[in-house]
């Protein structure tokens, strides 16, 4: 079945919050000092692919035109207002949005990711899951290890996530007739090196170094297509 990887990611991403909120009595201080490791984890993360590009303008063109769309768009903002429906809707008094906080930042990690339009793209072209699988293994590890420092907030994260890798993967179905294998291979090593960049931020942003709304740059993924094709439109 075309969703089957995606429903299995779904279902980790829940049984690893699961288990993490069986650890929510760890130190505060525990706490700090495992989201800064994780944080460092991120970012290492995020140069790896950010250093497989190979047309850097497109990263950058990418990144300009997305964030601007996306402040258009105020995508964080629905994410943390959903985030702050699921906290209200649970009675949670927290002073912090722990809950949207949670939400989002476990959102972003799943979905910018380079194996979550890979893995997604595979389960529809090939209906192979392997790539989703291993990143279900994955996510439900980082769920486990989110939902100890940030609450029951990332136990919800699986829901963008189905729906965005069940997106791609029924489109995917259809994409292999309309492009062709030399640009599918540009956009994968430019969409993997702009998500790298976002990956970074989210590392920067979990350690506390920098405040910025990573959320709102999502929408340089799909400009990374635009300007491969107008690439390959004018440039031959």
């Amino acid at each position: 079945m075309v969703l089957t990887g995606t429903l299995v990611n779904g279902v980790t991403i829940i049984i690893g919050s699961l288990m993490g909120l069986l650890f929510h009595r760890i130190p505060e201080r525990m706490k700090t000092t495992i989201m800064q490791a994780l944080a460092l984890a991120v970012v290492l993360l995020g140069i790896q692919m950010g250093l497989q590009t190979e047309q850097f303008l497109i990263v950058v063109g990418s990144l300009v035109t997305g964030a601007w769309a996306g402040e258009r768009l105020r995508i964080e903002d629905g994410l943390e207002s959903i985030g702050q429906w699921v906290e209200k809707r649970m009675g949670s008094r927290g002073t912090e949005n722990t809950v949207a906080k949670g939400f989002v930042t476990a959102t972003l990690v799943y979905v910018v990711g380079a194996m979550a339009v890979l893995g997604a793209m595979d389960s529809g072209l090939r209906q192979e899951h392997d790539v989703l699988f291993t990143k279900s293994m994955l996510d439900g590890f980082s769920a486990l290890i989110f939902t100890t420092t940030m609450g029951i907030g990332v136990l919800f994260s699986f829901i963008p996530v189905v729906i965005y890798q069940g997106s791609i993967a029924l489109f995917a179905v259809q994409i292999d007739r309309l492009v062709p294998q030399e640009a599918m291979d540009t956009f994968i090593t430019e969409m993997t090196a702009t998500g790298g960049v976002m990956i970074i931020a989210i590392g920067l942003k979990l350690a506390g170094l920098l405040e910025i709304r990573v959320a709102n740059l999502l929408p340089a993924i799909p400009m990374v297509a635009f300007f491969v094709f107008i690439i390959r439109l004018f440039g031959g």
